[in-house]
């Protein structure tokens, strides 16, 4: 071993005589560099200077704190509340005056249902108000296996899932599955909380133009070149398509049996977004796949809040148990928020049994959504958008006058004048600066069972009557 080393040495010497000059010369230099990088200071000092008390406090009463926020004019609509009196039904008693309410999305009208109530009430003798604890940390009521229960049944899954915030539903169930270097295919005018969801899910990102199959198949073309190209990458890629069923910024439907079409063509999943949808599209309402007569084992994952045909609070999620089940461990909304009051649960199983009992309730809701759409074609200087059985409708400006903010202040002078008259309608608010897509501003006309022909007729003119005021300016 000993003299195995010693000719090692030898040889290192022997290479070390046997060597060019300037190899030597260049090893040399970078040695002495290597050395004094090892001895020298990577700072310099700087000289202190240390101040006086009065120094200090001469600093302190100078300094400027930059604002916290940009500074907001008072006149700002956003310090303009209309203030709600009761419950918002039928009649909504809107800053101390009793309107037609054709602003709230209950568009069942089981917001002031006796029977609703009712439970909800026993519901809340019996367990309380709240729940105060996550579902997998004592927040699991017996009321919302129930729900989930029933839910699953009505939509005709295997399972459910309950949110306790609307909103947190889709903007949970999305990063629950698509992660990072997963590649997501969103419409343009997707609704606030999937793009919510898509930023957390922190995915890439492909737009196709509102309801453009033409657009989506090209997108979908052009990802399938990509992974031939890397088949590697490709199988460990998820690729997902998620739409609206009734898109809230547009009033209409999406073309779901294309989207089916193109889900197995290019082996992709679909997820389905139906608050708007939801009791609302369909003979029984159960939104768009029974709109379309689509298989609802053709979605992947159903998603819709219960705050608008339901009246009550939060969102669910159904589709097959193994997909389910993965939101239980993974979707941040149920994990980590207190779970649904019990007495809102009460409350959105009554509102099943009703619309399980009376599912003509959905015919009439159509047949008043066709009603009012028809007779706002026309309004002089304002054109409908949506479809002609969606039961929220979007008034939008024939011309812009060319800014957001002079479109929006003329919008908002018809809705004060028709609230003036006892009509309560409202304008369509969006945060500006985080649209992926900002759409046009709008008035909402919201559509329910609860509105009479007269009321309709009444609304309708006075819409007519604002806008010939207003815009006539």
């Amino acid at each position: 071993m000993a003299s195995g080393q010693q000719w090692v040495l030898v040889e290192m010497v022997q290479a070390f005589y046997e060597a060019p000059a300037y190899h030597l010369i260049l090893e040399g230099i970078l040695i002495l560099w290597i050395i004094r990088l090892l001895f020298s200071k990577t700072y310099k000092l700087h000289e202190t200077y240390k101040l006086t008390e009065k120094e200090k406090e001469d600093l302190i009463e100078e300094w400027q704190p930059e604002p916290l926020t940009p500074p907001v004019s008072r006149d700002h609509p956003s310090f303009k509340y209309d203030i709600v009196t009761g419950p918002p039904s039928h009649k909504i008693i809107l800053n101390g005056k009793e309107c037609i309410n054709f602003a709230s999305f209950n568009f069942l009208g089981l917001l002031g249902h006796e029977r609703v109530k009712e439970k909800a009430l026993a519901s809340l003798k019996k367990y309380g108000v709240g729940t105060c604890g996550p579902r997998g940390f004592y927040g699991t009521f017996d009321v919302h296996l129930e729900l989930e229960s029933r839910l699953a049944k009505f939509m005709k899954t295997e399972e459910a899932i309950i949110y306790s915030y609307g909103f947190a539903t889709i903007a949970s169930a999305i990063p629950a599955y698509s992660k990072r270097g997963d590649i997501v295919f969103v419409d343009e005018a997707a609704c606030f909380s999937i793009q919510k969801g898509l930023q957390a899910s922190r995915s890439f990102i492909k737009y196709f133009k509102h309801n453009d199959m033409e657009d989506l198949e090209r997108l979908l073309q052009e990802q399938e070149l990509e992974d031939h190209k890397n088949p590697r990458k490709a199988r460990v890629t998820r690729k997902f398509i998620v739409v609206e069923g009734l898109y809230i910024n547009t009033a209409d439907i999406c073309p779901l049996p294309e989207l089916v079409r193109l889900k197995y063509k290019y082996k992709v999943r679909i997820f389905l977004e139906e608050s708007m949808s939801f009791g609302v599209l369909g003979e029984h309402g159960r939104g768009v796949t029974e709109h379309f007569g689509v298989n609802i084992d053709d979605i992947d994952l159903i998603s819709a809040n219960m705050e608008n045909a339901l009246a009550s609070i939060g969102g669910f999620c159904c589709g097959r148990s193994f997909v389910i089940d993965h939101q239980r461990l993974s979707g941040q909304g149920y994990c980590f928020s207190a779970s649904l009051p019990p007495m809102l649960a009460a409350a959105a199983i009554e509102a099943l049994n009703i619309m399980e009992e009376d599912p003509d309730i959905f015919t009439v809701l159509r047949e008043k959504s066709r009603h009012v759409y028809k007779a706002l074609q026309g309004v002089p200087g304002l054109k409908l958008v949506g479809e002609p059985i969606a039961p929220a409708l979007h008034l939008q400006l024939d011309t812009s006058l060319g800014s957001r903010d002079a479109d929006m202040q003329l919008l908002r002078a018809i809705v004060d004048y028709c609230l003036e008259r006892r009509v309560a309608l409202t304008l369509a608010h969006y945060l500006e600066k985080e649209e992926r897509f900002l759409p046009p501003p709008s008035i909402r006309v919201v559509v329910t069972v609860e509105q009479t022909e007269e009321d309709i007729l009444r609304a309708v003119s006075c819409i007519t009557e604002a806008a010939s005021a207003v815009l006539n300016k």
